[in-house]
């Protein structure tokens, strides 16, 4: 059948051929993860896993914070969060873990 291999689409991050639907559903979202491996969505709460110093703001979030309703970014590697005392508070996951 000539025209079955038409309908496949390669993905450069896999570097598979993959069928145009599943292209399609892998390449909306990256999944994120925290530090322990747990997925992480939006809205979820998270728990800082070590101190952090945090530039321009000289304070220092202390291990075991709690930062409520952060929210992904198109980067798979950091959250946007919210604290009382930062504004635009932007977090690696390699530093927190899902309550």
């Amino acid at each position: 059948m000539a025209g079955d291999d038409e309908s496949y689409v390669y993905d450069e991050a896999t570097g598979e051929w993959l069928p145009p639907g599943a292209a399609a559903a892998t390449s909306a979202w990256a999944e994120v993860r925290d530090a322990s491996g747990n997925l992480l969505t939006d809205g979820d709460s998270v728990t800082l896993i070590k101190d952090l110093k945090v530039k321009g703001a000289n304070q220092t979030l202390k291990q075991g914070t709690v930062i409520r309703s952060i929210r992904l970014t198109d980067d798979p590697e950091e959250i946007d969060c919210r604290h009382d005392a930062i504004k635009g508070l932007v977090l690696r996951t390699e530093f927190v873990r899902k309550r």
